[in-house]
Parts: structure tokens; sequence; C-alpha cells
């Protein structure tokens, strides 16, 4: 089933009071060089980046390429958490478990990519919650198979006899990793909440399913290659046709938002 647009009816794609006082706003149809990428709105004829030069097409093979763009900055939380949302409709979102601190992103494109080739995330799990450091990551998925619908927790072996849940069964214990599949989504997300106490964590709420791993993939890589800067991951949501995410700077006397949204509507 096609998941809903974002948006209202009556809701314009890019209104011009949307951009930053320094940006232009966005035509409907971007311009396009000769390698088919597309120009941010504050760039250029010679300053063309490439808009999956990260994303859709190196992180996600046979998928078009995003035509849409948009960016809006925000000096306050609670209306750039409200934007975003606003933004989302009834597309499954993550939002960060604690706003002010927000989810690295430092090694994230790669970590999706990898999690796929490798098979541990399959395009079709529903991402519930992630946390991805320099050292390790954890997430709890959606998945259906043979056995029916679990939610799986995979993350690092933690030797802490507390952590041992009774609730699930073991798929895998190796070295540093462990793999337990959950009959219930809270018993999972109970685990990760104990084997990451929530920092830096993205938690699937406020919607009335999970993102599918396929559409993280797909719009989060031409996402980030349009940040400014370093900054934190604080919320997102991803539907078939579209995707945005808001971030937070990294620099503490930096507390801007910026809101980036992708996608191949016109």
């Amino acid at each position: 089933m096609e998941e809903p647009k974002p948006g209202g009816a009556g809701e314009e794609r890019r209104p011009d009071s949307e951009w930053d006082s320094s940006q232009a706003p966005l035509a409907p149809q971007p311009e396009r060089g000769a390698t088919g990428s597309t120009m941010r709105p504050d760039q250029g004829p010679g300053q063309a980046t490439p808009l999956a030069g990260i994303g859709a097409e190196a992180y996600h093979p046979g998928v078009s390429v995003p035509t849409s763009l948009a960016i809006r900055s925000f000096a306050d939380r609670s209306e750039a958490l409200a934007h975003c949302i606003r933004r989302a409709g009834e597309a499954p979102r993550l939002l960060a478990f604690d706003d002010t601190v927000g989810c690295p992103i430092e090694t994230l494109l790669a970590a999706l990519e990898w999690t796929r080739v490798v098979g541990i995330l399959p395009d079709d799990d529903l991402l519930h919650a992630g946390r991805l450091t320099a050292d390790t990551a954890a997430a709890v998925v959606e998945r259906r198979d043979e056995a029916g619908r679990r939610w799986i927790f995979l993350g690092p072996r933690l030797e802490v006899p507390v952590l041992d849940p009774y609730e699930g069964e073991v798929l895998l214990d190796e070295p540093g990793v462990r793999a337990i599949a959950f009959a219930e989504r809270a018993h999972a997300l109970a685990h990760f909440l104990r084997a990451t106490l929530g920092a830096g964590s993205m938690i699937a709420q406020l919607g009335r399913r999970a993102p599918e791993m396929r559409h993280v993939r797909r719009w989060l890589g031409p996402i980030v290659h349009e940040l400014d800067g370093p900054r934190r991951w604080v919320a997102g949501w991803f539907a078939v046709a579209s995707g945005g995410a808001l971030f937070v700077a990294d620099e503490e006397d930096d507390t801007k938002y910026r809101y980036i949204e992708v996608g191949t509507e016109p």
C-alpha cells in the first residue's frame, strides 16, 4: 500500500517564505548539468552539487534520483520540530530519544550500506529504534518471516546478567554482537533502552508504523549530502516518494536547526 504523501492538500510544496533569507526559492524543475546533478538554491551554474552523489544511487542502486529539494533553518527548537512533524503528515517518522543530544551521523551512511550488503538489515525491515556511535551500533527492527512478525534487537553483546532478557529468543550470540527476537515491540524496545540507555538513539514514535529500511536508505543519503557542517540528527520521516530530516548544530554556540526535504515529486 502506498504511503500517504506529506502535507495537506492546500499546502504549497516549497513556498518562498520557507527559505532562508540568504537563499532563493527553488524552481519547480531543478537545473541539471551534464552529469545529472541538481543545484542547491544557493548555488550558481558553476557550483552544481550531485544531489545523489552519496545517496540514492550510491547506497541504493536502481532507484530514481531525487528531483526536489527544500531547505529551511530555524532558531527555535519547538518551531523546528513542529515543522518537521507537520511535513511528515502520516508518513512513518523517527524522533531522537533526547532531541537536545540527537544522533551522530559521521558513520551513518556507511552503516546503512554495509548492513544491507551483508544482509543484517534487509530493505523490507521496519526500523523501530537505532543508535550509532563511533564504536558501537544497535537497532530494533520489525521483521516478517516464516515465524510470523517479530521484533529483533541487534547490538553489542553485554556481559551484564541483568540484561539477559527472558522474554526473547537468542538468534545470534557471538563475541561483540547479539541478536534477540521478541514477540512484543515493547519488550524489544525495553531491552534496547536497557542496553543503550537511550543516549543518541532514534525511535519510531508518533506514527502508525515504523519506516522501511529501503526508504531510510534512499532518502538519508541525499539529505545528509546537503548539510552545511557537522550536525546531529534530531527527527526524520521517510515515505515512498519523499523524505525529510531535522538536524541541530554540533557546536554549542550554534543552536540553529536545519530541516532538509528531498523527493521525486514536482
